[in-house]
């Protein structure tokens, strides 16, 4: 599985063991983390990426697959898969490395994936929450054609603070008048 977005040369693919080298520099980055759940670890280690790897390749079909431009890997992103009642809604994930932040880059790996979901699986629901600290990341989501859904006041402890988080979704009903890709500034967008 190998789908192109958007943006020239940017794709999404399974993750290999040969990214485990370039998975744990590009993710071994504060900045990252900290816009990200307790599951990804800081500091990140070649370890944790050979681990994160094996986790991944064990998923068929693939959850979690890695952005790449020009065939190198610049990011990833995933879906949590609900359980019972939440069978048929999925939790989104994704991160950029720093040095690509503002190209637009998450913004074509979130709608890719996104579309490539409600297309080939019963999913009827894809949502993400968001720390309030992050517009860039909220701007990603909407321009992936994703709604704000609510503030969850008080609902994340990240880096020793007490912070709001936004709840965004997009469903396979939503309709969809997605804006031009652009890169902005910040963090991951």
């Amino acid at each position: 599985m190998n789908l192109q977005t958007e943006l020239p040369l940017c794709q999404l693919r399974p993750w290999c063991d040969a990214d485990i080298q370039p998975l744990a520099a590009l993710a071994n980055d504060r900045m990252i983390w900290r816009n990200l759940t307790h599951l990804f670890p800081h500091p990140y280690g070649e370890q944790d990426a050979r681990d994160w790897v094996a986790i991944a390749n064990r998923e068929d079909p693939p959850m979690h697959v890695a952005i790449t431009l020009d065939s190198e890997i610049v990011g990833g992103i995933g879906v949590e898969l609900g359980t019972g009642i939440h069978a048929l809604t999925a939790d989104v994930g994704y991160w950029v490395a720093r040095d690509h932040w503002g190209r637009g880059i998450a913004t074509a790996a979130l709608r890719a994936w996104a579309q490539h979901l409600l297309a080939t699986t019963q999913l009827e629901r894809l949502q993400a929450a968001v720390f309030a600290w992050n517009p860039a990341s909220a701007r990603v989501l909407e321009r992936g054609g994703f709604t704000q859904e609510a503030v969850c006041r008080n609902s994340v402890f990240k880096d020793g603070e007490v912070i709001d988080s936004l709840l965004y979704a997009r469903t396979r009903s939503s309709p969809l008048a997605l804006p031009p890709i652009g890169g902005s500034q910040g963090t991951g967008a």
